[in-house]
């Protein structure tokens, strides 16, 4: 505790939930702000910009459904790295694991025979089981040779995006294709079905949100859960008390990077229909589900919503494009944005600023 002034400034060992969510709220409000400031230096007032992007997106059926179908990726990305974040693991590969899911199914559609009724739960089985391995590895270095996670799993984010480039450039090039390298098409059995109307592949976004119920149970109701939690909270403690530690991270990093594999599946099974470069598969899903993961503050539910709002940020990249002229690429000035003001911010969740004056008459009231 200290003393400013007429001010006295204390530290608080948990921030309540309403803290919480109105310091979230103003980091974003925050973000959005300087965000006018970067629309103001291209010659674009700020209004004209955030009318458009209201009208574009929020304002018709088309600009909705294109919110949810970016955000069904970052969805599965961001539940994952919650768990994983709850363990203390800052894992950073999603979009590599993410990659590696896409690679695993699109294996299975184009290479695997399979009966038709088979081939998309076996795709998702196959990518889930591939960004599981991806994410394991990173997890068994860190626990058996201390290598620290944020750059293993950074790392093999390129390692996968390099490999993706190998496979359509060179073994998987589908020898019809012209241009861009891809592979061939998959086969209609081997591509998910749309909501009505909309590019929305509604397979992968119930498995998204099921699975955000599902994380959020597994870490409020079982044993795992509460290992898990124990793990992030105090390594010395979760030991004491007989915790296995490298079951737990595995455990956890096995549905995180699996989850995250998913999001991949989707967008190869449900977007393009084939394996493409890695920059086409993912606009940096993998990467933008951190901030999303950051901002629910270690709820799995909280990250469907924080998913929707990158999801706008997303769709309204192609608006600030077609309509404002602006470069595409200022989506990642949002997202950076955001990001700087979530961490900044974090310093009013934990410091709690009372005026002085009130405390000295508490406590006279209290001796007397």
């Amino acid at each position: 505790m200290k003393r400013l002034g007429p001010f006295i400034v204390e530290r608080r060992l948990t921030p309540p939930r309403h803290v919480v969510f109105g310091v979230s709220l103003l980091a974003v409000a925050v973000a959005l702000l300087l965000a006018a400031l970067v629309f103001w230096a291209y010659g674009v007032s700020p209004w004209r910009a955030y009318a458009e992007i209201g009208r574009g997106t929020l304002g018709t059926v088309g600009g909705l459904s294109d919110i949810v179908r970016r955000a069904i990726p970052l969805i599965l990305c961001g539940v994952g790295l919650t768990l994983s974040f709850r363990a203390q693991f800052w894992n950073i590969g999603a979009e590599g694991q993410l990659l590696a899911g896409a690679v695993a199914a699109s294996g299975v559609a184009l290479f695997v025979p399979t009966p038709d009724g088979l081939r998309l739960p076996l795709m998702f089985l196959a990518g889930f089981g591939a960004g599981a391995l991806w994410a394991v590895i990173p997890a068994l270095l860190r626990v058996k040779l201390r290598v620290n996670e944020v750059i293993s799993t950074l790392m093999m984010n390129y390692i996968m995006a390099y490999i993706v480039e190998w496979l359509v450039h060179g073994p998987w090039k589908g020898p019809t294709m012209r241009g861009f390298a891809y592979t061939d098409m998959f086969p209609v059995a081997a591509r998910l079905p749309f909501l009505s109307g909309t590019r929305v592949h509604w397979p992968t976004l119930v498995v998204g949100v099921t699975a955000a119920i599902l994380v959020a149970l597994l870490l409020a109701r079982t044993r795992l859960g509460y290992e898990i939690r124990v793990v992030g909270q105090s390594p010395d403690a979760g030991r004491y008390a007989g915790i296995n530690f490298t079951t737990v991270l595995a455990l956890a990093l096995v549905v995180s990077g699996g989850l995250a594999a998913l999001a991949g599946v989707g967008e190869v099974a449900g977007v393009h229909w084939r394996l493409r470069s890695p920059s086409h598969i993912s606009m940096g899903y993998g990467y933008t589900a951190i901030i999303v993961a950051w901002l629910a503050r270690g709820s799995p539910v909280a990250a469907i919503f924080t998913a929707l709002l990158f999801g706008l940020i997303f769709a309204a990249g192609d608006l600030m494009k077609t309509t404002l002229g602006l470069p595409f690429q200022i989506t990642g000035v949002f997202n950076g944005l955001i990001l700087f003001s979530l961490i900044s911010s974090d310093l009013l969740m934990y410091w709690r600023v009372r005026v002085a004056a009130k405390e000295r008459q508490w406590t006279g009231q209290a001796g007397s």
